[in-house]
């Protein structure tokens, strides 16, 4: 958006700059940039974070068309790749999101949307998918258009002065000419013919200077009244979009309310239901417990295991699953619990594939698993390169992310350690210190490959 300016033609602060930008990050609707058309300062500034970043990413997350720009020098990237690094911006999330993680970790400020400098912040909103991004872009190409706009000015007021001193410089001439002509009078008559084809020539020079004049004044008067015409539209393009963010924020206050109410609902049900299988259930409870004592059926008398002589007990650890049958037959047993380590399993199976569809794929091919054998399944992914956490998995499948700081490693042996002692565990990865350490704690382990051959049979 672009700010009015005063009487003077000096820049006059926004109506509630943050309460605009407050509004529009409420509604959470981001109006489509025009990339091809971004201010130069805005497309310096991106192309300068991801040309730094460019060097630091892994080759999978650097689009096709920046493979070239990655053997410039450093200090040269931005310069010579301008437009491939923005093209690669605007149609790469997976490289615009590498670029977001690597100024969080090396340029914080970049991120910052309170900076002082639009262009910083305009670059940051870009980045970020920001609401503000349009708001901020329009204000900079405002600023630079206005920056031209007012450079033309100058130039033309410089003009103007020149002419107007060119135009004194003749006049004085001229007096002095008039001056000598007077002082010759009769006596020369040839001298005085002279000086009058000078003071003609003056004349005609004069009159030119004025024409000048005149025209450098009325490119100035031009100037100024595109320059008004440019900030009344844009003046009344802004108050249209704030118009629009405060009808989408009530929208989207009122689907909140409708939303709430509708979760209120289900919860209260919810409760309902769960209080009345309560109670079935201890009406079970009681009629089971008055048939055990009808029966004198108490389940203190020997179990058949301790019936089976010949045997001893295993005080090992739990073997590793060597094959696809021995996984079948892990999951035949009741109450399972497999905990799968995610990315070790996706980059053994399908690593050509960008992360987020190797999550996805991984987890619906683990609840189509689950459906089939009631097993039930949970899924640890490294939190580190997650930008957006979902919000829940597929059906039948508990999908986590380690914190901030966290392995994946370390939330499977968490996950282990959480269960109660005696319950059957499969821990899926081929991580050996991960193997190891579940081993110990008492859970099977089996080879990503092995679970992948299992899963894709599916």
């Amino acid at each position: 958006m672009i700010p009015p300016t005063t009487g003077d033609g000096n820049e006059a602060p926004f109506p509630d700059e943050s309460a605009a930008d407050s509004a529009q990050q409420t509604s959470g609707a981001v109006a489509r940039v025009d990339w091809e058309n971004l201010p130069g300062p805005v497309a310096h500034r991106l192309a300068e974070l991801s040309a730094a970043a460019l060097g630091t990413l892994r080759h999978s997350d650097i689009p096709a068309q920046l493979r070239p720009v990655v053997r410039f020098a450093a200090a040269k990237r931005a310069k010579l790749g301008l437009v491939p690094l923005v093209a690669a911006l605007r149609d790469s999330a997976v490289f615009r999101t590498a670029v977001v993680d690597w100024c969080r970790t090396h340029r914080p400020e970049a991120l910052d949307l309170e900076h002082g400098d639009p262009a910083v912040v305009a670059a940051a909103a870009l980045l970020q998918d920001s609401a503000v991004a349009t708001h901020y872009v329009e204000l900079v190409g405002y600023r630079t258009e206005r920056g031209q706009l007012r450079s033309e000015r100058d130039s033309a007021l410089a003009r103007s002065d020149k002419l107007a001193g060119e135009v004194e410089r003749l006049r004085n001439e001229l007096a002095e000419t008039k001056l000598a002509a007077e002082r010759a009078g009769d006596t020369d008559d040839s001298e005085a013919d002279r000086l009058r084809k000078r003071l003609r020539e003056q004349g005609v020079r004069l009159k030119e200077a004025r024409q000048e004049a005149e025209s450098a004044r009325a490119d100035l008067e031009r100037v100024r009244q595109e320059s008004a015409a440019a900030i009344a539209e844009t003046t009344a393009q802004r108050d249209r979009e704030q118009a629009k963010a405060q009808e989408e924020r009530i929208r989207a206050e009122r689907a909140g309310a409708e939303a709430e109410t509708a979760r209120r609902s289900a919860r209260e049900a919810r409760q309902g239901d769960e209080m009345r299988l309560a109670l079935l259930l201890e009406t079970m409870e009681g009629a089971l417990g008055g048939l055990r004592r009808e029966l004198g059926a108490t389940g203190r008398g020997p179990k058949p295991a301790d019936a089976v002589s010949g045997v001893r007990a295993d005080t090992g650890t739990p073997p590793h699953v060597p094959d696809r049958a021995a996984l079948e037959r892990l999951l035949a047993l009741p109450a399972i619990h497999l905990i799968v380590d995610g990315y070790n399993v996706t980059k053994t199976g399908y690593p050509e594939i960008p992360l987020a569809d190797q999550r996805d794929r991984l987890a619906h091919q683990l609840a189509s698993l689950a459906a089939q054998t009631g097993v039930e399944v949970t899924l640890v992914f490294d939190g580190a390169d997650v930008v957006a956490v979902p919000a829940a998995g597929p059906r039948g499948v508990r999908v986590l992310f380690s914190e901030p700081g966290v392995q994946a490693d370390d939330v499977i042996r968490g996950l282990v350690e959480a269960e109660p002692p005696g319950r059957q565990l499969i821990v899926a990865t081929s991580d050996q210190e991960v193997v190891t350490s579940v081993r110990h704690r008492g859970a099977y382990a089996v080879a990503s490959s092995v679970l992948l051959a299992r899963i894709n049979r599916t």
